[in-house]
């Protein structure tokens, strides 16, 4: 941050002190009662003296991102952030996997309908069909 701990700290000190509380408390060297108390602290404090105190007994570099050492395997990639990435002719996958819980509502729908002693029509099929007719039109759009 900064050399003078008596600057008022900023909105931005705040959230990345916070940040860091809980990067630190994912890490498992803060429990819970520590984490929650210091983050109550981390909003209130008015300078950046104050926030620096809240990570003083913290490693500055967090040992998860040192490099892992010779041999050992490399950790998996992360996805990138935003909406998952469908391969081209991804929808028939996805439209397979969507069969089994149309089949399933269906039939419980079915199963409800006979149980009721079939009274009233086949109202299932108000609720099958439409289910059939989404997963078509989902398909088709991509």
């Amino acid at each position: 941050m900064t050399s003078n701990p008596r600057i008022r700290a900023s909105d931005e000190d705040r959230a990345r002190t916070a940040a860091a509380l809980g990067e630190h408390y994912a890490a498992g060297r803060l429990t819970l009662e520590e984490f929650q108390e210091r983050l109550d602290r981390a909003y209130a404090a008015t300078t950046v003296g104050e926030l620096c105190d809240l990570l003083a007994d913290l490693p500055v570099r967090d040992l998860g991102q040192l490099p892992a050492p010779s041999g050992g395997k490399p950790l998996p990639q992360r996805r990138a952030p935003g909406p998952p990435q469908i391969p081209a002719g991804g929808s028939v996958p996805a439209l397979r996997a969507a069969w089994p819980f149309w089949l399933a509502i269906s039939l419980g729908v079915f199963v409800i309908w006979l149980l009721s002693g079939a009274a009233g029509g086949p109202w299932f099929l108000w609720i099958a069909l439409p289910l059939v007719f989404l997963m078509m039109r989902r398909r088709t759009r991509r």
